[in-house]
This record gives C-alpha cells, structure tokens and sequence, in this order.
C-alpha cells in the first residue's frame, strides 16, 4: 500500500541499524521511467556565502531541480586543475571567461565557488521554465550562468574523486570523504570550523601538503547535506591510518559542536561509535540495546557498529 498508520516502523528501525539487528535477504524496487530530457547547467558564484544563500532560497522556494550541487572554492580549483589539456584555442576562451568574471565583474578567482545543475523531465517547456526558476535566483545572489559544460564536468568529478581517492595513494597521498547534515542557519559556520579544525591538526602533526574543501550536496526545508573531502601527503607519517583516524574524529566532533549530525547517510558504524550515544541519548541507547539483545542476543551481527559495547558472545 502506499501509506499505512500501524504502529511505530519497525522496518525502519531495522534498515537503520547498519546490519546489526540482522540481514536484509529480499526487497522490492521502486522504478520510474528515464527521463526524455536531461540538461545541465552551472553557475558561478562571488564567494561561498552567496552560493550557500542561494541554495537556501531554492529550498525554501521547493523548486530544486534533479540535482543542485554547490562546491567551494578548493574543490572548484582543485576541479579546474583536472581539467583536461586544452588546444590553443581553448585557452583563449577559457583566458577570455576569466577575465570576465575577474576584471568585468569584479570575482575573486580565490573565492568564486561553483553550483553544477542537473534538469530532468517529460516537458520541453517545464524543463525550460524549471531552469528559469533557478538562473533567476541564482541572479539575486550574485550568481552567473557559466554553461552546461562545466556542469557537466562537475558531476564527472563526482564520480572521478573516488578513482583519485586510490590513484593517490601510489603516491603518498592519502584522501577520503565525510559527511553531516546541519541546519541552514549553522551550515557556513560549520565549514568554516571544520576546515580550521583539520588544518590545525594537520599542522601540528607536521603535515605541509593538505587539502580540506567541502560541498553542499542535497538540499531540505530545514537544511542541507555538507560533504568534506580531505587529503594530505602521509609520506613522514609513522602510521598514516591513525592520522586520518584521529583528524577525522577531531573534525566530527567539531561538526557536532558546530550544530551538525553524526552523519546524513553514511552511517555510525566504528569510527563514530563513540558519538553515538550523545547523538540518541540514554533513552535510544537503552532502547537500541533491548532490541539488540532481543532481536540479535548473541551479537552475531556487525559487531561493535553503533554501540562500541557490544561485544561479540560467540
């Protein structure tokens, strides 16, 4: 049925417990039609402020479209630096588009950040009007279209830091993401606290060579998704896996000082186990633990994730 009121969800008190109150051993799929109509976009945006309010806007306005993601301005240099080798006369129009938006309109190239657009839909014309919808708020933040190719060239990069993730390691370069949820009101405070945060560590732990950039990757009525991505040179490093350990923990307490989730979708799993229990208190802990022990009184399941004290009985 589509909706149903019988009690609380016990289907999803068990897709939410990360395997360990069992095993999931059949679903059912939910599909739609592909869409006849896929078209990107990008804007460029003055600073991260500016992008960030206007990500705001169109949440409030509820007219986000397939997908609106905003990078800051490390990860829109560090996507420019993958950009692949270019003619002649690439270069000059790509000279000739900065110069624009630096001398004619005034970005800091330093600063500017970028938001990757995807349209989807059945209807010409509803996709066109969808678009308008967004360029124009984009324009009441300060925002400039900057071309459905760069948009395109976003997502690619999506999907491309992963394969960079473990090409880096060939070369000393160990790098991974994290992820929380946050209310608007918190979101530019948050990053601001977090990338302080892991650059202090990094240098007192004598790392020199670090990157920490963020996005904001799914938009609500009450917030947003910010994803971090963070690398840096291990080569010195006596155990490099402790480092990122310990600097990621670091920064997920500072995201949860800073108003933050312990995760939008990741999980809890180990590494954040020992969150847990201030992110649902005693009442979820003691509620979690009685199923556990209901459901699972062996703990044969995921061991250890979620709740660091449960310990294996077999």
């Amino acid at each position: 049925v589509p909706r149903i009121s019988s009690g609380p969800d016990f289907d999803h008190v068990i897709l939410g417990s990360e395997g360990t109150l069992g095993v999931v051993t059949e679903v059912v799929l939910k599909i739609r039609p592909l869409p006849k109509i896929v078209k990107y976009g990008s804007v460029i945006f003055p600073n991260f402020q500016s992008g960030v309010e206007a990500m705001r806007e169109v949440a409030r306005q509820r007219c986000q479209p397939a997908s609106i993601r905003l990078m800051d301005n490390e990860q829109f240099q560090f996507g420019q630096a993958l950009r692949p080798a270019q003619g002649f006369g690439d270069k000059i129009m790509q000279t000739l588009k900065q110069a624009y938006v630096t001398k004619i309109k005034g970005f800091k190239w330093n600063s500017v950040c970028v938001a990757t657009l995807l349209f989807e839909g059945y209807d010409a014309g509803e996709v066109s009007a969808q678009e308008k919808k967004i360029y124009g708020i984009a324009k009441e933040f300060g925002g400039l279209p900057a071309g459905d190719t760069n948009g395109q060239r976003g997502y690619v990069l999506t999907f491309v830091i992963a394969y960079i993730r473990d090409f880096g390691l060939e070369f000393g370069v160990l790098a991974e993401s994290f992820e929380t949820s946050v209310p608007w009101s918190r979101a530019l405070a948050l990053c601001r606290n977090v990338k302080s945060r892991v650059g202090r560590d990094c240098k007192e732990r004598g790392i020199t060579h670090y990157l920490i950039s963020c996005r904001v990757t799914q938009t609500y009525d009450a917030g947003c998704c910010i994803y971090f991505y963070l690398a840096f040179s291990y080569l010195g490093q006596n155990d490099p896996v402790e480092a990122y350990e310990s600097i990621e923990e670091n920064a997920r307490a500072e995201i949860i000082a800073s108003g933050g989730s312990i995760s939008h979708h990741h999980g809890v799993g180990k590494m954040r186990a020992r969150f847990y229990p201030d992110a649902v208190g005693d009442s979820g802990v003691a509620l979690y633990r009685a199923t556990k022990a209901h459901l699972d009184p062996h703990n044969v399941f995921a061991a250890g994730n979620l709740d660091p004290n449960c310990k294996s009985k077999l």
